[in-house]
């Protein structure tokens, strides 16, 4: 194997991983929001589990999604 394969192999690792970790999330927060009737954490947790699809960077999708959960989380306190 040589070092070029082994890198991609990592990469898509991380990305794997991110991507699992992202989309639980999102999983999460979609059944909050639709067991409160909360509409920030219902679409939020539909938009992170699309970023784990759209972006293939675990760094970028990381990013993303942070993010993205920092904007639900101070939604969700403007609604209460």
């Amino acid at each position: 194997m040589t070092s070029d394969e082994s890198q991609t192999m990592n990469g898509n690792t991380h990305s794997l991983v991110a991507s699992l970790i992202w989309s639980a999330i999102g999983l999460g927060l979609f059944v909050y929001g639709k067991r409160q009737q909360a509409m920030a954490p219902l679409f939020g947790g539909l938009l992170l589990i699309g970023i784990s699809y759209f972006i293939g960077s675990a760094l970028h999708m990381s990013l993303a999604g942070a993010s993205v959960l920092a904007v639900i989380c101070w939604l969700h306190k403007k609604e209460l």
